[in-house]
């Protein structure tokens, strides 16, 4: 079935368009989009009753009780393809990308709408208006408009999607979040990232939840070729994809070769030695190691594996990251571990995931019973300030008028320790995620080049020097939770000679993040200044 990729392939060959790595890259992203949209049969369009969209206090229910039942969240479809947010300067090629896309759809796709944005809104207010006209002013009529309009098309596709008036901004989460719910797929061409829609606009905090929702439920694509010293163009998408769909493989295989050296440097399977161990690195490539979640967190590794790892790669690729719940708080505690270490040694780490990154450590259904908690507690406060968590974590709090403090002190966790690094981890994640940070010590051609790679490859070194003045070998097999650690000398300068003892046994806390692991390697030395005979 021609596709994207056969569309633009035959265009190369015809000299209408000159090759292109990058353009290639987003095209490739389209034909995985239109290949999935070749099994994908939307559901029928169910219409809300009027009934059912007036307010509580106007329903028969709400006349009856006086109460506001609690607040739904929006059910996607399980099957619903992630849509393409396709973003770029004038000139970066959106409309001719648009055309293809929208083109070459499948024949199963009888239904689809292309529109500018400007006048898809129009449409809508003229909707919304004759809706209140009709039933009165006291409804939710968006949920009924978007019904009409998913009943018109299976895809949708917009034109310059941008935000300049207050009266979309109020309305767009919500139509747009209805429009998926009936199974509506969208792709939509920009000028701006969604962090820069309705900038500095009107009480442009309560368009953030439809920023939050762009952004967890369409794949960012950055049309802007940018090159790093080798010429090798950026992946056009951020380092983190969900779910586990055709696109996650080519996510994962483009940041793969981007952070690797695939010319001097094949990708191959080798063996790392930790402390006597060998951990088996299924791909590797110059300063780039990829694996899959089982084969990295699934087994019994910890901080000393991971913090190890640092110091022979700069750039991690982990894909098919589950959701884990209370059922799986092993696993959970060993990623957070490894989060911690990648984020104290400022790699670089790109995830495909089975669920957004707020849902990685709590699902729906845990936040619910953990809401359901903190009403009965009294401690659900809304729009209470919660630190150290994700904004699209956050605002899912705010919607659901849930407090951090609540979450922290759910069932879910245990400790302040496993609290706190819960929180923590999602805060990392989303700092890791940004183009600065995933940019820096690349050599970026705007951002310096090969001297710019290597003074952060001098700046690594620091860090790896300071990590290694003590190592530790680490007796996970203790029944009691405690572990047994043997300072052992290794092959870095130290600031000052310590004569360390090759077998002194101390028993302390399981170290359950890179950052503790090192407050302990601190306290070994320090005793091993005092006391080198012994503890």
């Amino acid at each position: 079935m021609w596709g994207p990729l056969n569309e633009y392939d035959e265009r190369v060959q015809t000299r209408q368009l000159r090759e292109d790595e990058h353009q290639r890259g987003i095209v490739q992203s389209l034909q995985d989009l239109h290949d999935m949209l070749k099994d994908y049969h939307a559901p029928s369009v169910v219409h809300p009753s009027i009934e059912s969209l007036k307010s509580p206090s106007q329903s028969l229910l709400g006349s009856l009780f006086h109460r506001q039942p609690p607040k739904k969240r929006t059910q996607l479809p399980p099957n619903l393809p992630k849509g393409l947010y396709m973003f770029g300067d004038v000139g970066s090629g959106k409309t001719m990308l648009m055309d293809m896309f929208y083109d070459t759809l499948p024949h199963n796709i009888t239904s689809k709408t292309r529109i500018h944005f400007h006048n898809f809104m129009q449409d809508v207010h003229k909707r919304l208006h004759a809706m209140k006209m009709e039933h009165g002013t006291d409804l939710d009529a968006v949920r009924y408009v978007a019904a009409d309009i998913a009943e018109k098309g299976s895809v949708l596709c917009f034109d310059e999607f941008q935000c300049t008036d207050v009266a979309d901004a109020m309305i767009l989460r919500s139509l747009l979040e209805a429009l998926m719910s009936h199974g509506v797929v969208l792709v939509t061409t920009s000028n701006r990232h969604p962090n820069d829609l309705y900038k500095n606009g009107i009480q442009r905090e309560s368009f953030i939840p439809c920023i939050n929702l762009l952004k967890t439920s369409l794949r960012v694509l950055n049309l802007d070729s940018t090159t790093d010293y080798r010429k090798i163009p950026r992946p056009p998408s951020g380092v983190y994809h969900h779910p586990m769909d055709k696109a996650a493989i080519s996510h994962a295989d483009r940041w793969f070769r981007f952070f690797g050296d695939f010319e001097n440097d094949p990708p191959h399977a080798t063996t790392q030695q930790v402390w006597g161990r060998n951990i088996q690195i299924p791909k590797a490539s110059g300063s780039a190691a990829m694996f899959k979640f089982d084969e990295l967190i699934g087994r019994a590794t910890g901080a000393a594996d991971y913090l190890e790892l640092m110091r022979s790669y700069h750039a991690f690729v982990v894909t098919g990251v589950p959701g884990m719940t209370h059922r799986e708080r092993d696993l959970a505690r060993r990623f957070i571990t490894f989060i911690d270490a990648v984020y104290e040694s400022r790699a670089k780490l790109v995830l495909t995931t089975t669920v957004p990154l707020f849902q990685l450590f709590m699902s729906p259904d845990e936040v619910d019973d953990a809401l359901e908690g903190g009403r009965k507690a009294g401690s659900v406060k809304h729009a209470e300030e919660h630190e150290g968590v994700d904004d699209v974590m956050r605002q899912m709090m705010d919607d659901l008028g849930m407090s951090m403090n609540m979450l922290k002190n759910s069932s879910l966790f245990s400790g302040d320790e496993e609290r706190f690094a819960f929180s923590r981890a999602l805060s990392r994640l989303s700092l890791m995620g940004s183009q600065e940070w995933v940019e820096q010590g690349l050599g970026m051609e705007d951002r310096g080049g090969l001297d710019e790679k290597l003074d952060w490859q001098r700046l690594r070194s620091r860090w790896r020097e300071d990590r290694a003045e003590i190592a530790l070998r680490i007796d996970y097999g203790n029944a009691k939770g405690k572990v047994v650690l043997v300072p052992v000398l290794v092959p870095v300068p130290v600031p000052v000679p310590v004569p360390v003892p090759l077998s002194v046994p101390v028993s302390v806390p399981v170290p359950d993040s890179a950052s503790s692991l090192t407050r302990m390697r601190r306290k070994v030395l320090y005793l091993t200044k005092v006391a080198p005979d012994g503890f």
